[in-house]
């Protein structure tokens, strides 16, 4: 992961309590509050820890006191039961993959960061020891679209919401999909043009080629619909790829070299029956990416909207909003 100094963010924080970190004779934080995921099931078995061991800093590690981590669909999933596979073997995990906060410490090595300093970052979607504690380390340590036609669809969610965002500061002229409650949003952060899928047949109302295609919804009907978008030579790109389903329902040692058959061949079926590019697309924590998203944050080009807040008492209660999608936009636990 790579951390970024952050003089604005999208999150409601507030600053940890002294209390609320064990630290040793040395100012080494060794135990930290954590909300850990001791078995797979529903919101009610995370549990609320008050002392859980902070590892050893490496020298290229940094130590971040998290202030505040958003709740993604994919900690919801993850607690529920997917990538069980490569998971279940490292149960208790501590989910959280986004995260913001201040440098505790720092490894040896790292010189680009300070003590105190606030940061914002990304953990790996593998990762074990997540951003639901108030402190994790992390190492010291996005391929971008422009000027082309871009079709996002499902952009009322947050991952479509900010590829639009990012793609319309890239110069791409874009087209989305979406409710039709989040119409009017879509079309001010810069859209060209939005497409309510309940009420209106995609194939008709969408008009033109597209350069590429980000499919946040990755089911088979999306799927089928966008590629027929593409110009040759364009790239579809879902987010919802099978190597983790896969390996879930025939364990890893078959269900990932069976992934990369399925994605091999629908490669190879798209090349030739539509002369297009085929890709699962997965997240990956990039400083390059990560600076871009600090700059246009901060010039107000990229925004993006908290609908609520919880304490990280309340994980239980943030888990079932997110389960439920009683709330549309970002949900943020405070680490206070």
């Amino acid at each position: 992961m790579r951390i970024l100094r952050s003089r604005s963010f999208a999150m409601n924080r507030n600053f940890l309590s002294p209390n609320s970190m064990a630290v040793g004779l040395r100012g080494i934080v060794t135990s930290c509050r954590a909300v850990v995921l001791p078995r797979f099931g529903g919101p009610e078995v995370l549990e609320l820890l008050p002392n859980v061991e902070v590892p050893d800093l490496k020298p290229s590690e940094v130590l971040v006191r998290t202030r505040a981590v958003s709740i993604n669909p994919l900690d919801t999933r993850m607690r529920s039961g997917y990538g069980r596979s490569i998971f279940e073997p490292h149960l208790p995990l501590i989910l959280g993959r986004d995260i913001s906060g201040e440098v505790a410490a720092l490894g040896a090595s790292v010189r680009s960061l300070s003590v105190g300093q606030e940061v914002f970052g990304a953990l790996h979607p593998t990762a074990i020891r997540g951003g639901k504690r108030h402190s994790f380390c992390c190492t010291d340590s996005m391929a971008w679209f422009k000027r082309q036609r871009l079709l996002v669809v499902g952009g009322g969610g947050a991952v479509g919401f900010a590829a639009i965002q990012l793609s319309v500061a890239a110069g791409c002229h874009v087209t989305t999909t979406c409710g039709s409650q989040s119409i009017g949003r879509l079309l001010a952060a810069g859209a060209e043009q939005a497409v309510d899928y309940t009420a209106e047949d995609l194939e008709s109302a969408i008009k033109g080629k597209f350069d590429a295609v980000l499919d946040t919804i990755g089911v088979s009907e999306t799927e089928r619909i966008s590629i027929n978008f593409l110009k040759r030579g364009g790239h579809y790109m879902t987010l919802q790829g099978e190597a983790a389903a896969l390996a879930d329902r025939y364990g890893l040692a078959v269900g990932l070299p069976l992934a990369t058959a399925v994605l091999l061949k629908k490669q190879i079926q798209y090349r030739y029956s539509h002369g297009i590019e085929y890709w699962w697309t997965y997240m990956r924590a990039d400083s390059e990416g990560l600076d871009e998203i600090r700059r246009l944050s901060e010039a107000g080009k990229l925004k993006m909207p908290v609908e609520k807040t919880f304490p990280i008492t309340q994980v239980g209660e943030a888990h079932k909003a997110k389960d439920k999608r009683h709330i549309p936009g970002k949900i943020v636990l405070e680490l206070d």
